[in-house]
């Protein structure tokens, strides 16, 4: 059901105000249960994208001026203000997504958790002392804004998302302008309404809705975007680093991943197959840390294998809080899935169980992959190395640990990574061997807490961490001061 506080058509945020697209443009969104339109939504261009940023510009020097720790009071009450609509911003978040109101619930109070933690470091915004060689000289390190920042969502987490780049951005001193997820429109239209309502100045946060070529691409390649972050595939993160380096912007890139789950010989089988359904299934496999590589050793391979597939084929999929997931987010990444199992099938891989779209009077009208698992694939097989962002994981048997690290470690991205055993010596190899950026014992790979820092090594991203302090880094530039006072004192 359509919240009743929803419009027709979701507009603009720009400098305070509701906005429609300035060419009058629209696009559909549409249900991912049902297949039918949800609302119309303001499909946004290159001259919306200019004026967002140049309120954004102006704004920003008076929030800036502001001290840390106001700004921090001003996010909290934002944080506060998400908590009491949290059901609202749920019940948007399940709408869009698919997923279950309960699993909304769920990433809405991971994105408070967010805000309140990023609140905090608002009396935490540390520079440092140094010394100088020089006598009577002073050095000390301070952190500044860069100025506006052009944050792009992705629609798997929406309003967890959100709160990973927005909360970081603002308490650094940044004004932003967030380009919304075109498959979660109405969340990030809801917090911009929030954020108003909690007391934010009109410039400081602008929500600009519309497609990446027309919208987001714009926000990237403006002279006046002093850093951008990212979240969504290699691909398009290659071209926003490509153009943002033409005018030396700062860029934060969180990429794909293909992360490995290795179950030992001496694993818990019982908690393995746990996580991994978690890990490959829970939001139908829409993480970039999805379990989507299972590696497994040999003597414990039939037994774990025929376990998963058991539990996988009893999966409740829907939209309902008592269903174990629910559809993927749009037609077209759906075909795409179907087209990349189709096609390792046809190579030789046998498929366990899943591959195929559902169809009947639950599920037919909507986007819904059934929950996959395939074997007989080579680690240098297509569907080994492709982030498909669904419900699809993939075995693969190996003889030891060293082949199961050596194999986890044989792939172009280095996201996250699990390993399940009881031995210790095992589980501590792993996690300083693993090429990964998040190492996980006894877990699955998806799960990040909003003071630890995320992100990955290879093609899963640049280097950057968000959330965590380690944000800060993203959105602050250091500033060295030297003060040379008089040996003589009067």
């Amino acid at each position: 059901m359509l919240p009743q506080f929803l419009p027709n058509t979701i507009p603009n945020w720009i400098g305070g105000a509701q906005v429609e697209a300035q060419s009058g443009e629209v696009f559909q969104k549409v249900s991912p249960h049902s297949g039918v339109q949800l609302y119309r939504v303001a499909s946004s261009g290159i001259s919306d994208i200019q004026r967002a940023v140049q309120i954004a510009t102006h704004a920003q020097p008076d929030w800036a001026g502001m001290t840390p720790v106001r700004r921090g009071e001003l996010l909290l009450n934002l944080a506060q203000v998400m908590r009491d609509y949290r059901d609202d911003i749920a019940a948007v978040v399940a709408l869009e997504t698919g997923m279950s109101f309960c699993a909304a619930q769920a990433e809405t109070a991971v994105a408070i958790a967010q805000g309140e933690f990023m609140a905090g470091e608002g009396r935490r915004l540390y520079g440092r002392t140094a010394t100088s060689a020089t006598p009577h000289k002073y050095a000390s390190l301070v952190r500044q804004p860069v100025g506006v920042a052009g944050l792009i969502i992705a629609a798997n987490t929406p309003i967890a998302n959100i709160a990973w780049k927005v909360f970081p951005a603002l308490i650094c001193g940044n004004a932003a302008v967030v380009k919304a997820a075109e498959d979660a429109p109405a969340t990030a239209w809801l917090f911009g309404r929030l954020a108003r309502q909690a007391g934010l100045a009109p410039g400081v946060l602008n929500i600009v809705q519309g497609l990446g070529e027309q919208a987001g691409a714009p926000l990237v390649a403006h002279p006046d975007v002093g850093v951008v972050s990212f979240t969504g595939s290699t691909e398009v993160g290659r071209v926003i680093a490509t153009v943002a380096a033409q005018r030396l912007a700062k860029v934060s890139l969180e990429l794909g991943g293909k992360n490995p789950l290795i179950v030992c010989d001496d694993a818990d089988l019982e908690k393995a197959v746990d996580w991994s359904l978690l890990a490959a299934f829970s939001n139908a496999g829409q993480r970039c840390a999805a379990a989507s590589r299972i590696i497994v050793f040999d003597a414990v391979y039939g037994q774990f294998r025929d376990q998963l597939v058991e539990r996988t084929r009893k999966l409740r999929l829907g939209p309902e809080d008592g269903d174990d997931l629910g559809p993927v987010i749009n037609e077209r990444q759906l075909n795409h899935m179907l087209s990349a199992v189709e096609d390792a099938r046809k190579k030789g891989a046998a498929i366990l169980t899943g591959g195929t779209r559902l169809g009947g009077a639950a599920h037919g009208k909507g986007f819904y992959m059934a929950p996959t698992i395939i074997e007989q694939v080579a680690p240098r097989d297509a569907i080994s190395l492709q982030e498909l962002f669904g419900p699809i994981t993939c075995l693969y048997r190996v003889k030891n640990f060293d082949q199961a690290l050596c194999m986890a470690n044989d792939s172009p991205y280095g996201l996250t990574a699990s390993i399940h055993t009881r031995n210790i010596d095992r589980a501590m190899e792993f996690t300083r061997r693993i090429q990964a950026g998040v190492a996980v014992v006894n877990g699955g790979t998806h799960g990040s807490e909003p003071h630890m820092p995320f992100g990955g090594t290879k093609m899963s991203g640049n280097g950057t961490r968000e959330p965590g302090r380690e944000a800060l880094e993203v959105y602050s530039d250091l500033k060295a001061v030297y003060i040379n006072v008089s040996a003589e004192i009067h």
